[in-house]
């Protein structure tokens, strides 16, 4: 069972930035592969960014060159880096964990104001 708590979100002007935290538990997150979600209001939930156990990384179109997303398998910590920020870019984001199942973490809200 891995357990993930979401925490950084925030309001944040366009063209501004945030960093998202992903705290998971388990002694083999390092083995997991990790990413993000989000999810607008009225929308689908898309997905937004993945890293591999090993550090590979791939992202969706919409936040190449804006967003990157790290780990540190010694904190058991996933970051998400968002930067020039757009009110489009406002979600609840959800961080998940693929270990076995799929596990989701309570979401964090952000906004980002016009």
């Amino acid at each position: 069972q891995v357990q993930l708590v979401e925490s950084g979100g925030g309001l944040v002007q366009a063209g501004g930035s945030l960093r998202l935290s992903c705290a998971a538990s388990g002694s083999t997150f390092s083995l997991a592969v990790m990413g993000w979600y989000r999810q607008a209001p009225g929308k689908q939930r898309e997905w937004v960014t993945v890293i591999s156990s090993g550090g590979g990384t791939n992202y969706a179109d919409f936040v190449k060159g804006r967003f990157t997303i790290s780990r540190d398998n010694a904190e058991n910590t996933v970051y998400l880096q968002m930067s020039s920020l757009k009110p489009e870019d406002t979600a609840v984001y959800y961080c998940y964990a693929k270990q076995g199942g799929t596990y989701w973490g309570q979401g964090t809200q952000v906004t980002v104001s016009s």
